[in-house]
């Protein structure tokens, strides 16, 4: 979906009073505004008139509003012992962002996003659960905090939908090359991002400078012994608790989580090598013997995620066709794949997912993290060689086909998309702001605050 990057340019109409008892009134009325608008503090007197601040596009933005978002941006502000800026500025900067969010939604609602309940529902959960609550626990949260429900709702769904044309119209203007990626990879930024931690077990038993061989020989085996044992399923901090001459042994030898840079020289590039559980055989040094067990990794080196390949077909509500309308036509191909039609033809037929359509709806090889929650727990549900669907997400109405899952050790593949994903983002925000300014410039405003 594209919404239109361009609004009208022009002006609306201006409204006619017929006879002259209705421009005295008029009259009368603006003279007594003014007189309200010089008497009264600004705030308040829009407050009792709720008269329009700005004319956008086709909408209008009500004082009422801007009161309102100025206040909960001030509590914000002043939650977080944020300094408020002068009235006069924190109005004039939010009445620009609602500026810019009515342009946005009216071009959303131009190319037809809509977020239906469920979707909706399903975001507020996730946000419940970031905040370690459930539903009904984070609706009496927002009571007790005075929010209503029913505002978040309408807020998130604004945000759902702006961010739906955000993606359409930014992230097609944002592209990443593979050379920029290696480039990415090979900086000291992008070393350090995407460099995996270990948590590392040590333990060390001392040999004495002035040690007889005799001394250095039963060490050697004392060492050998313990590692026979952590080979055998012996725990590793019981016996660096035991043995180890290392300065953290009561804490059974745990070097904590460290990077590769991190850790000591003498066995840094071996740890690199193994995986957690794994142990390295005793390493001599001038200090004694050292035994060294890879507790746990984390970061992109370690990734082994679940990938599914599956195939969809998108059928997208627009200006001349209903929601309902959209969900009918995936009815009618359900029933044909019911019938025995192959998925991959009847999705270069119907799809309208520009990025899978020709290649027969096949998505390819993905973790389900790719994609909307909505899509991606229908995906995780849904039996290999299952047809799911019609479900509905903000994209619109889908047909799902599992064909096959696997373990993949990501890797190399994890850093790749780590940078990816990095420069995107990096790029996106870029993107953005030259767009937003686009699509403010390009569009009818009329400011009357």
């Amino acid at each position: 979906m594209q919404g239109s990057m361009a609004g009208s340019a022009t002006v609306p109409p201006v409204q006619r009073t017929e006879g002259y008892r209705q421009t005295t009134m008029a009259l009368l009325c603006g003279l007594m505004a003014a007189m309200v608008l010089v008497m009264a503090p600004r705030a308040q007197a829009l407050e009792e008139l709720d008269r329009i601040v700005a004319v956008v596009e086709d909408d209008v933005i009500l004082a009422s509003e801007l009161i309102s978002r100025a206040n909960n941006v001030r509590e914000q502000m002043r939650a977080t012992n944020a300094s408020v800026p002068p009235e006069p500025i924190l109005y004039s900067q939010v009445l620009d962002r609602l500026v810019t969010e009515s342009i946005q939604m009216q071009m959303g609602q131009r190319a037809g996003i809509r977020i239906d309940d469920e979707s909706l529902t399903n975001a507020i959960e996730n946000i419940a659960r970031q905040n370690g609550m459930n539903l009904t626990e984070f609706q009496r949260a927002l009571a007790a905090d005075g929010i209503s429900y029913r505002e978040f709702r309408d807020d998130v769904r604004r945000e759902m939908v702006i961010g739906q044309v955000q993606r359409n119209a930014v992230g097609r203007r944002v592209s990443i090359t593979e050379e920029e990626i290696r480039a990415f990879l090979d900086s000291p930024v992008g070393r350090q991002m995407t460099a995996d931690e270990y948590r590392v077990g040590h333990m060390l038993l001392a040999v004495p400078d002035n040690a007889s061989e005799q001394q250095v020989q039963q060490r050697a085996e004392l060492a050998e012994s313990l590692y026979e044992q952590l080979q055998e399923g012996a725990d590793f901090r019981e016996l660096a608790i035991t043995h180890s001459a290392d300065a953290r042994a009561l804490e059974g030898g745990d070097l904590g989580w460290r990077r590769a840079g991190e850790l000591p020289s003498l066995f840094a590039d071996q740890v690199l090598e193994l995986r957690p559980g794994a142990t390295l055989r005793p390493i001599r040094s001038s200090s004694g013997f050292h035994i060294v067990q890879v507790f746990d990794r984390r970061g992109a080196g370690a990734a082994q995620v679940q990938q599914t390949k599956a195939r969809h077909i998108l059928v997208q509500p627009t200006e001349i066709r209903t929601d309902q309308e959209a969900r009918a036509i995936l009815e009618t191909v359900r029933e044909r794949l019911d019938d025995g039609e192959d998925f991959a033809e009847l999705a270069r037929i119907f799809s309208e997912d520009p990025g899978s359509a020709l290649a027969g709806g096949d998505l390819g090889w993905s973790e389900s993290e790719r994609y909307v929650p909505a899509f991606a727990e229908v995906m995780d549900n849904a039996e290999i060689g299952e047809v799911q669907g019609p479900f509905r997400t903000e994209y619109g109405w889908h047909l799902l086909k599992v064909e096959d899952r696997r373990e993949q050790d990501m890797g190399r593949e994890a850093r790749r998309n780590m940078a990816g994903n990095a420069l995107h983002n990096r790029r996106f925000e870029e993107e953005l702001q030259s767009w937003i300014a686009e699509i403010r410039d390009e569009s009818y405003v009329e400011l009357r605050l």
